[in-house]
């Protein structure tokens, strides 16, 4: 009979049993290390089935909508992020929510911003989208205002800093020295176009936005045919303000704007009726009438000489190119046609404009317009 004095090992899948001469060792110690790699396996498994099962289910509930913007304020924590959540009713389960923030760091890592949540989404697509910061812009069109206040108003409606706030940077001097501005003198800096924000971009960083916007559309070339007219930007956008306000026929506008120039440069008051209008802040003015030109304000052209403090609303592009590209002519006066088609009689001297004046104004009266 052949003896064996080494062990016998019999493999069977992935399980090894061996039998010991040994009386000494035990079975259970052998099968130690199969039963921790075992027992690990599982952990493992059914930790990887609960990742899988939070992640992947559905968590965003928007109550019948495609989507949803959410909006997450500035210096949010964790806590008021997952609140704000359960009170819209947006989060099917709060503990999943809670349970992949934390194994991704969601917790620690809060962003404030406008996120769009699409209906249905998983908890994984949630807690990834407001980690990442990958907001949805705001689009802001900045033009056709006529005060700070109206400025103030639109751009508080739309991001997260509020109009009060807005107002008192638009009013404050030494902050607006800093840009070479002054309260009268802040339509300056917004070029009229359609901007796009983030919604929770501060008071600072919209200045820097706009001045950024200014420097891009006040190229050299433009500023030398401001050069050219012996005008500054503000005296041109102010300018571009007064002609936006008389016409919005574009092609009629360099002419509108060769007018007032020719007024400038032989000093006589421009007289422009808008500018009585932004005296008044009365903007239900239809027909400018001579109780509305004895006003005292530094708005009132017929009064003072020269060009008013600042412009009298944000002037559109077309208005200002009107002005840098004037046409040059010989009138000094026009006024609205009395065929109420919105453009303008010109004319060299005072008895033609009469004229053309009595022609509008019987024009006005036969619609019984006061």
């Amino acid at each position: 009979m052949v003896r064996w004095n080494n062990p016998i090992v019999i493999s069977m899948g992935n399980f090894f049993y061996q039998y010991q001469t040994n009386p000494r060792r035990s079975l259970f110690g052998d099968l130690m290390p199969v039963i921790l790699v075992g027992a690990t396996l599982i952990i493992l498994g059914f930790a990887l089935f609960r990742l899988c099962f939070f992640a992947t289910r559905s968590m965003v509930d928007l109550r019948g909508k495609e989507s949803a913007y959410f909006y997450i304020p500035t210096g949010s924590d964790f806590e008021s992020v997952k609140d704000s959540l359960l009170n819209k009713g947006y989060l099917k389960d709060r503990f999943a929510f809670e349970w992949l923030s934390r194994r991704k760091h969601y917790d620690h890592k809060v962003k404030a911003g406008r996120y769009q949540l699409k209906d249905g989404m998983s908890n994984n697509a949630l807690v990834n989208l407001l980690r990442s910061g990958r907001q949805v812009p705001v689009r802001i069109i900045v033009q056709n205002i006529r005060t700070r206040e109206e400025l103030a108003g639109r751009i508080g409606r739309q991001l997260e800093v509020d109009s009060t706030t807005l107002i008192r940077m638009f009013n404050d001097r030494s902050y607006l020295k800093t840009f070479g501005l002054a309260p009268p003198t802040l339509f300056i800096l917004f070029i009229p176009n359609t901007y796009e924000f983030f919604w929770n971009t501060s008071g600072e960083q919209l200045f820097a936005r706009m001045n950024e916007e200014f420097n891009q559309f006040w190229t050299p070339k433009r500023r030398h045919q401001a050069d050219s007219l012996h005008l500054t930007i503000p005296e041109i956008v102010t300018l571009a303000s007064i002609v936006e306000k008389e016409s919005n026929k574009h092609d009629e506008k360099p002419v509108i704007a060769g007018v007032y120039l020719n007024r400038l440069k032989i000093g006589i008051p421009l007289q422009a009726d808008p500018t009585i209008i932004f005296a008044w802040n009365d903007y239900t003015i239809r027909r400018v009438l001579n109780l509305h030109l004895k006003i005292n304000s530094p708005y009132n052209t017929y009064l003072r000489a020269g060009l008013p403090p600042g412009p009298i609303c944000i002037p559109s592009m077309a208005s200002v190119e009107s002005v840098l590209h004037s046409t040059s002519h010989a009138y000094l006066y026009f006024c609205a046609k009395e065929d109420l088609s919105g453009y303008h009689n010109f004319a060299v001297n005072l008895s033609d404009h009469n004229r053309n004046a009595h022609k509008y104004q019987q024009a006005l009266n036969k619609l019984k317009v006061k």
